[in-house]
């Protein structure tokens, strides 16, 4: 019997990249005179595309195309390097890889950046297929992206789940009928994944290989 495929998230997930993302959309708000949100409001922003995230606040489509030319600036520079592996999940991945999981990630980041976190990640190579937004955005949410990755991967929803931290992976995978883990070291929390409809919750990347078998 063939193993399912799995697709993790990036941020809130494999990496904690906190200090990257909310530098970069602080500098990119900072170029264009606009009041810095506080961190706490910061973070709600790791999950969701930038144009997603950055229209409410400025209104202005040629505003918001401005801030995410000033954050892709500082995130080229300095923002990609800014993130820690979280505890544990290095040995997940490579123990579901010795299990004979197929892994993919699929991630609402750029694709260019995450393939480039991604080949510094001890892990990385582990990854079958990288799939992130396109930089014009064209293709950034979620449910689009798990559909992306299923036509690279020629998988079948049945045959695969999605982890993730926020409400848009839980909610990505549903879409399609997927299963679904919700991880609580992430940015989302545990009420935003119960809410979402996660099927399975998990305190630790130590918890993830008993869910699949």
């Amino acid at each position: 019997m063939s193993r399912a495929t799995l697709f993790f998230d990036l941020d809130g997930t494999l990496i904690d990249s906190a200090v990257g993302i909310t530098r970069c959309i602080a500098h990119a708000l900072t170029q264009l005179e606009h009041p810095v949100p506080s961190e706490e409001e910061l973070r709600g922003w790791i999950g969701p595309s930038l144009r997603t995230s950055f229209m409410p606040l400025l209104g202005d489509p040629a505003r918001v195309e401005a801030a995410v030319e000033h954050y892709l600036e500082r995130f080229e520079s300095h923002g990609w390097l800014e993130h820690q592996v979280y505890d544990g999940i290095g040995e997940a991945i490579e123990a579901l890889h010795a299990d004979g999981y197929r892994l993919a990630v699929v991630t609402a980041k750029n694709e260019p950046h995450a393939r480039r976190i991604l080949a510094h990640l001890p892990f990385g190579h582990r990854f079958e297929e990288i799939v992130g937004a396109t930089v014009d955005g064209r293709l950034s949410h979620k449910a689009d992206l798990i559909g992306e990755a299923l036509r690279r991967l020629g998988a079948s929803p049945d045959s695969c789940w999605m982890i993730g931290d926020r409400r848009m992976d839980i909610e990505g995978a549903r879409h399609h009928g997927m299963r679904n883990v919700g991880v609580l070291w992430g940015f989302g929390g545990e009420q935003e994944l119960r809410d979402a409809g996660a099927d399975h919750l998990v305190m630790s990347p130590a918890r993830l290989g008993p869910l699949f078998g």
